[in-house]
């Protein structure tokens, strides 16, 4: 049986479910996840659904005959097929801890995603990613050559079909043309301490401080310099007895989760993007091997 997820959003409206599920029967599928929110300030309804087609329906058949139940409510659908891995592609500059944490649960089966490439603006990780048998594209940003060097980002995103883009701590701003174009496909990761302590040794700065809490964010990537709509987020506590280093070892260890969390909603369309801000579904019990193994 082949398994599907279908997305939804639109304006909040009696009888949506009623006419997903009934469609969903008479095609002869079972229904194995369901999830909704009503958001009552904005009046926009979202809904990801999984379910099993046991009559045989092809995917392009659903997309084709939901057409006019999309139409009648104004919906935004997307219906995707389960077994079909997201292309991603990760940008990294010098710190490199995001980066091997995503190589290790892609290759552990832990992130069911297809690595098409990693891009970095430095040699360090060209060796790792390469025995890992990816592609590895070394492209050096300067002011002078940004806007060419960021063409050819765009090139290699196009050959590769990525959908998502990783910034798994790429240290370069991308252009607001970037953003606007891939808009909701890129990922960021980035310490909590924002607006905070900006610039070199945030860790330092709140060491200095005294924080008791560090954590990570993970963001859509907007114009909006580390401010786009948030998709997860953590924390751990540090006490006085602890060194500015082991500020930093947690504060690797919980943007590298973080990071992998957000990519793994996303890739299982839990994701929606409500205006400045998120939907985020969680995963249910029952679903998350399913999910994680592809």
């Amino acid at each position: 049986m082949n398994s599907y997820t279908l997305r939804v959003t639109c304006a909040s409206t009696r009888g949506i479910v009623a006419a997903i599920s009934g469609f969903l029967a008479a095609k002869d599928c079972n229904i194995t996840d369901s999830a909704q929110f009503d958001d009552i300030e904005t009046g926009r309804f979202f809904m990801r659904m999984s379910f099993r087609s046991e009559g045989g329906v092809s995917l392009q058949q659903l997309r084709t005959d939901f057409a006019p139940i999309a139409e009648k409510f104004g919906m935004q659908v997307e219906i995707g097929d389960d077994s079909v891995k997201k292309k991603v592609l990760i940008m990294v500059s010098r710190f490199g801890h995001c980066l091997n944490d995503l190589l290790y649960r892609w290759q552990i089966g832990a992130l069911p995603i297809d690595i098409v490439g990693v891009i970095s603006n430095h040699h360090e990780y060209q060796k790792v990613v390469v025995n890992h048998d990816i592609p590895f594209h070394m492209i050096r940003v300067t002011p002078a050559n940004k806007p060419e060097a960021e063409a050819r980002q765009m090139e290699i995103i196009e050959e590769t079909g990525a959908e998502l883009i990783v910034l798994a701590r790429y240290m370069q701003v991308l252009s607001d043309q970037m953003c606007k174009k891939m808009s909701g496909r890129i990922i960021n990761i980035h310490h909590s301490f924002l607006p905070s302590f900006k610039g070199a040794n945030p860790y330092k700065q709140a060491y200095e401080k005294g924080v008791k809490l560090i954590g990570a964010t993970s963001h859509y990537v907007t114009a909006d310099l580390d401010e786009g709509p948030i998709i997860e987020q953590d924390t751990v506590r540090v006490t006085h007895a602890q060194s500015p280093g082991d500020y930093v070892s947690l504060g690797r260890d919980v943007e590298s989760q973080v990071l992998s969390r957000a990519i793994h909603a996303h890739i299982h369309g839990r994701v929606f993007l409500n205006g400045p801000k998120t939907v985020v579904f969680p995963a249910s019990p029952g679903s998350y091997v399913s999910e994680r193994m592809g």
